[in-house]
């Protein structure tokens, strides 16, 4: 069926005065008086509401004078030039009919709530304007995704979600079995996964980058867009156990072919945000940093600067000589960057945002393509002030001796690996991608500050509540 009642989003845009619709949503708050009463409403299609005039002739006004917050109605009444500031149109009320009510109880209330309390309500927080904003941006940021990748040849590629294989070798992964909690079949003291639902010890993936690789060598550009798992017991305003990730792999590339790539998508996805969410952004901006739009609409203009992380090293060293207080010293060679560290090189010394490349190769994953001098890898990191990192990328190691070498080095078993390996002695090319969680380019957009904010349900450690 049509949808038989106009979005407030038309009203408000098209403006359609001295014509009648009928509008459907939620009241937002309600000033009655003895003659009229003003209801905002809000159906969710903008971060705008719609005053309606409600006129005392109205056959049931008491009963809507009496509606609680977030109570929802069907409004028919004539679009009128606005009085007030704001807005270019109201609505006075023909009928009203009330679909939804509300009791005393509702845990949301006019007055402003703790960002604590909301995600005990996660449920009902995307109700609030802070979290409808957010939201609708998150939105936009997934639609520029695709149309920032298809516009550019790419193939959008869905990877599992259940596998064999740890992408990252940190083994910090969720295991998927169907045995029982007490009882599964053992030999020689060890869970025998033989007998498992695929015969095999499975999880839920880390990355989609292993098998994005194996497109990448036959369709040229591929990217992919799905939800990861981590299990790391972190409980910091930075890590989710469940997010998003959108990473692509590009066959005869290397690490600059995919600095840039990881540049222009995120100057791709700020100036989509800005276009099309102003009202959002404006009251983000209010509600989180002044300086929210200034730093967005620096990063989308700015070239990027390049630094190797041993030049990094260098500059971090030689600030925390010179009388900068670091609260977690500055890295010896061969240690890895703090938040803090990248930071301040995109904030105070670069002033822009910032591409580290070149890192130690014990601090990185086994897939990089190994540096002549041995003791580096074709890695990047990309930073953006107020955040840190945002994007990891490499150039993956293409040639099969050495990767197999590195995986032993790791302790990992090539033979596990072995369609991986098939890649490096069927046409092996030079190949490069990244890696970037969504729900970070998310929080880095809208200015909050914790990434259980920009994720509608996230999972935590300790937290699986909805």
């Amino acid at each position: 069926m049509l949808q038989n009642f106009t979005a407030v989003k038309t009203l408000l845009t098209t403006a359609p005065v001295e014509q009648t619709h009928t509008v459907k949503g939620w009241i937002k708050s309600l000033r009655s008086g003895k003659k009229f009463s003003f209801l905002v409403l809000n159906d969710g299609s903008c971060q705008k509401d719609l005053q309606v005039v409600v006129d005392l002739a109205l056959p049931n006004y008491e009963e809507v004078t009496k509606l609680g917050l977030h109570s929802s109605v069907e409004i028919t009444g004539l679009v009128v030039a606005s009085q007030g500031k704001g807005q270019s149109v109201e609505m006075q009320t023909k009928s009203t009919t009330v679909i939804g009510t509300v009791p005393e109880d509702y845990p949301l209330q006019k007055k402003e709530t703790s960002l604590e309390f909301l995600r005990e309500q996660a449920h009902l927080r995307g109700r609030t304007q802070l979290f409808s904003a957010v939201f609708r941006i998150r939105h936009v940021l997934a639609k520029a995704t695709h149309d920032f990748f298809d516009g550019r040849g790419y193939y959008y590629l869905h990877t599992p979600i259940i596998t064999s294989s740890d992408g990252e070798g940190a083994g910090e992964m969720f295991r998927v079995s169907t045995f029982p909690v007490n009882g599964a079949p053992q030999v020689a003291g060890k869970t025998d996964f033989s007998k498992d639902y695929f015969a095999r010890e499975t999880f839920l993936n880390v990355t989609g980058q292993l098998e994005g690789e194996c497109y990448a060598l036959a369709l040229g550009k591929i990217y992919t867009f799905g939800p990861t798992f981590r299990a790391e017991n972190s409980n910091t305003a930075r890590h989710l156990s469940e997010f998003w990730m959108i990473e692509p792999e590009v066959a005869f590339a290397d690490l600059d072919d995919v600095a840039d790539l990881g540049r222009d998508y995120i100057q791709f996805m700020i100036k989509a945000a800005m276009e099309k969410c102003p009202d959002e952004l404006a009251l983000l901006s209010q509600r989180n940093d002044p300086t929210l739009l200034e730093t967005l609409t620096h990063v989308a203009s700015s070239p990027f600067a390049r630094v190797t992380y041993t030049e990094a090293v260098e500059i971090l060293q030689k600030a925390q000589a010179g009388g900068h207080k670091f609260e977690f010293a500055a890295p010896e060679w061969g240690g890895d960057l703090a938040t803090e560290h990248e930071r301040y090189l995109c904030e105070i010394h670069y002033k822009k945002p910032t591409i580290v490349t070149d890192y130690p190769k014990g601090i990185k994953a086994f897939y990089m393509k190994q540096n002549p001098d041995g003791k580096t890898v074709r890695c990047m990191d990309i930073l953006v002030p107020g955040v840190g990192e945002i994007i990891g990328g490499s150039q993956r190691e293409d040639d099969h001796g050495k990767l197999e070498t590195r995986m032993k080095e790791m302790h990992l078993r090539p033979e596990d690996y072995w369609w991986y390996m098939d890649l490096r002695r069927f046409g092996s090319v030079p190949h490069a991608g990244f890696g970037l969680g969504f729900e970070r380019a998310v929080m880095y957009i809208t200015g909050m500050t914790n990434i259980r904010d920009v994720i509608p349900f996230p999972r935590t450690p300790r937290n699986a509540e909805f």
